[in-house]
């Protein structure tokens, strides 16, 4: 039972420094940063870009932003040693 709250505890500081980390994606002049949490930050539009070409140029980099994201808690999680 202690083990599983000292995980938990482990989790949570995980879970705190990662909502720190910062991720910014560029496509096509838009650009987007999300934080661990996968809340959006910031967004700028490229207003040379059709709205059309800005509302993919966004999709895209908010799919990548999430992907890089996923990759990298996946990672932070499978070195932590919690058994994940």
């Amino acid at each position: 039972m202690f083990d599983n709250l000292k995980n938990l505890h482990k989790l949570k500081q995980m879970q705190d420094d990662f909502k720190k980390e910062k991720l910014t994606v560029e496509k096509r002049g838009v650009v987007v940063t999300m934080n661990g949490n996968f809340e959006v930050e910031d967004i700028k539009l490229n207003q040379e870009l059709s709205l059309e070409e800005q509302q993919d140029a966004l999709k895209d980099a908010l799919n990548e932003a999430r992907e890089n994201i996923q990759k990298t808690l996946a990672k932070s999680l499978m070195s932590s040693g919690l058994g994940f």
